[in-house]
């Protein structure tokens, strides 16, 4: 865990963290459907799953992709030197289930100037998602958007 806020100069390419790890319910899924309007049978119809090869339900992508995001900020401090400025890739290679404990790797993986604003710099992280198997649910590329100390 950090024990202060970072400007862009403070991050290194190759500096990783591992966060806590957090089991998936049902809930986790009824509650997602219920906020997101997405009840697909893959998710919230057990009878059906058991016609396809996954064989029960299965969480939705972007549940995964939120906690995932929750579980990277907990026991961060508040950087007030930085925010988030998107995400250029997210995959899901391996479905999540009720049952299963995810964990999430994070690592530094690139850093540049902004091609707009000299007064802030770019820090791409991989965040790596797995489960209790050891296997990969997720990947996804965040930017973030950090002030320099001496721009």
């Amino acid at each position: 865990m950090r024990e202060e806020a970072k400007f862009f100069e403070d991050f290194e390419i190759g500096e990783t963290r591992t966060t806590d790890a957090r089991t998936i319910t049902e809930t986790d899924i009824v509650v997602h459907a219920m906020h997101s309007g997405d009840w697909m049978p893959h998710h919230t119809d057990a009878e059906w799953c058991k016609t396809q090869p996954f064989k029960k339900p299965i969480i939705h992508g972007n549940a995964t992709f939120s906690i995932t995001t929750g579980l990277c900020l907990q026991g961060e401090p508040l950087n007030p030197h930085g925010m988030s400025y998107g995400y250029d890739k997210i995959r899901f290679p391996v479905p999540v289930f009720a049952g299963d404990t995810i964990k999430v790797n994070v690592t530094i993986i690139e850093k540049k100037d902004h091609p707009k604003k000299s007064t802030h710099g770019l820090i791409t992280e991989e965040k790596v998602t797995t489960n209790q198997k050891g296997e990969v649910v997720l990947v996804a590329h965040h930017v973030l958007f950090v002030e320099k100390r001496n721009p």
